[in-house]
Parts: C-alpha cells; sequence; structure tokens
C-alpha cells in the first residue's frame, strides 16, 4: 500500500528513511518531491526542493512508514508500506501564499498517483483555504482516504476546535489523548464534533511517541495531533494491505468498526481509539 505524507519534507540525513527503507523488505520505495517555494514574492516559481529543514515532515513518515531495522531505532505503524514524502509547506500553520500553493499541488500530485491510497496530513490553519478545499476534493474524487490533524497548538488555545482542513466531510479527522485516562486530549490537543478518531500518543509525565530523529541513528519525541494523525494513517494502511481489493469505504467502515465507542461516535473524541488488531483481523 502506497501512502503519500504531505507535510515539511523528509530528512536527507536518515538512511533508515532512504537508501536502507527496504532492507528487510525488497522493493518497498521511498521517494520524496517538493511543491514549496520559499519565497516573499508571490510571482516567484523556485522551487526549493524535498528536503525538510524542521523535523516535523520526516517525524510524521517515521511515525507511519520507518522500516524494520536492526539498529534498535523505532519502527513506524505500517513498515511494510510505501512512502511518498512532499515538502508543501515550511511548517505546519498554512498562512502564506506558497505554504497554501504547495500543499494545493501536493494534494493534486498525490491524487493523480494510482500506488497512493492515503494521504496524511499533519498541518493546517484555523480558516478555510479555498485553493486547498478545492485540491482536497480532487484528492478525494481520485478515491484517496485523506487523513488531516484535527489541531496542535498550546495549551491555552486549544479551547480552539477542529482547524482546516480536518474539519472537512472528505477528510478524516484525528486527534491526541493521554494514556490510561477517560478519553482526556493531550495537553496541545483539540477536540470536538468533526474529529474521527484519537490516538493514545501521550503518558501522564507529558511523554509522547518515539520516532526517527533528522539525523541517522538518532530518535526523536513526536506529540500532539501530529503524530496521532500519522500513526492512524498507519493503521488504514494496514488494513488496506491485508485486503487490497476493498474500497475507501469498506477500509474506513473497519476502521470504525475496531474503534472504542462504535456503533456510537463521541461528541468530542470521534469513534475513538482504534484497536489495530481488531481492524486489520476483523475480531
Amino acid at each position: 500500500v502506497g501512502v503519500g505524507v504531505i507535510d515539511t519534507g523528509l530528512s536527507p540525513n536518515q538512511v533508515n528513511l532512504s537508501y536502507k527503507f527496504d532492507d528487510y523488505y525488497s522493493g518497498r520505495y521511498i521517494q520524496k518531491y517538493g511543491t514549496y517555494i520559499d519565497s516573499n514574492w508571490y510571482w516567484s516559481n523556485n522551487l526549493d526542493g524535498p528536503n525538510d529543514r524542521c523535523g516535523h515532515g520526516t517525524s510524521c513518515v517515521s511515525a507511519i512508514s520507518a522500516p524494520n531495522n536492526n539498529s534498535g531505532m523505532f519502527v513506524g505503524v505500517a513498515y511494510e508500506c510505501n512512502m511518498v514524502s512532499y515538502r508543501g509547506t515550511s511548517d505546519v500553520v498554512l498562512n502564506d501564499y506558497h505554504e497554501k500553493k504547495g500543499v494545493a499541488n501536493a494534494l493534486i500530485g498525490l491524487g493523480n498517483r494510482n500506488d497512493i491510497k492515503i494521504i496524511s496530513m499533519s498541518i493546517g490553519y484555523p480558516w478555510s483555504i479555498g485553493r486547498v478545499k478545492d485540491a482536497v476534493r480532487y484528492a478525494y474524487s481520485k478515491g484517496k482516504m485523506i487523513f488531516a490533524a484535527g489541531g496542535t497548538s498550546t495549551s491555552y488555545t486549544n479551547w480552539y476546535g477542529v482547524i482546516f482542513p480536518a474539519s472537512m466531510g472528505e477528510t478524516i479527522a484525528v486527534t491526541g489523548v493521554e494514556e490510561q485516562t477517560a478519553y482526556n486530549e493531550c495537553d496541545v490537543c483539540h477536540k470536538g464534533s468533526e474529529i474521527d478518531f484519537t490516538f493514545v500518543m501521550e503518558r501522564s509525565n507529558n511523554h509522547h511517541q518515539p520516532v526517527l530523529g533528522y539525523e541517522s541513528y538518532s530518535s526523536n519525541y513526536f506529540g500532539g495531533s501530529s503524530v496521532a494523525t500519522a500513526s492512524t494513517a498507519g493503521i488504514a494502511a494496514l488494513v488496506w494491505a491485508k485486503y487490497p481489493s476493498w474500497s475507501r469505504s469498506q477500509v474506513l467502515n473497519r476502521m470504525k468498526y475496531a474503534a472504542h465507542f462504535y456503533p456510537y461516535k463521541n461528541s468530542n473524541f470521534g469513534y475513538g481509539n482504534i484497536d489495530a488488531l481488531k481492524a486489520v483481523r476483523g475480531y
């Protein structure tokens, strides 16, 4: 199964996300592209390449697809999937003209690929962006399952609710919750009626999920609705790999069936946490 990530790009220095990506499962591939233009001038057309400059995109790709390895490093949820990374933005907040354009072009690019079934977007903006909305709808019309982060900000602003594009009906909105609690959103995670699923990514001591670091043989901690979204996209990849002939709606229905609140939907946390094993095997 192919997964596309639209974010800040991919580290050029992490060997487990480059030439060691297929060490254990020969033939799987990872590709990276750039659609973001780093310029103050809206008419500029100089793409700045596929490489991550802040680490966020690398963490998202790692959470989904980090390979099985013998170096003691973190393994992704869907560690046999194929991965296509797009640097569509310089950071997670889509407030710049070129970020909006870059993300929209990445959605169109992934939408046009037959090998990509799932798109993960741990990025967004408080308000709707017309260009990105059209591109989401285009990718959706091509059968893509699109996961989007419910929102990550601060403990003072997480009251805001679900951000765009997770607020769209065409996307599957995900947020993060704390471990061993009766559904408390993580310290900086947003919640709301548009949320479809949750993912446990924060311990009581505020420790978060480990991922591969920017440099080879390094690790990092990754939190917020960003890691929750990427990890849930990974679960979708596990299900779709098991049932490759299934439609998007069949995969989504199986994920709902395997979630905590099913057949009901919680007003803030959607169907809740997904039992990945139940989602894959059906019981």
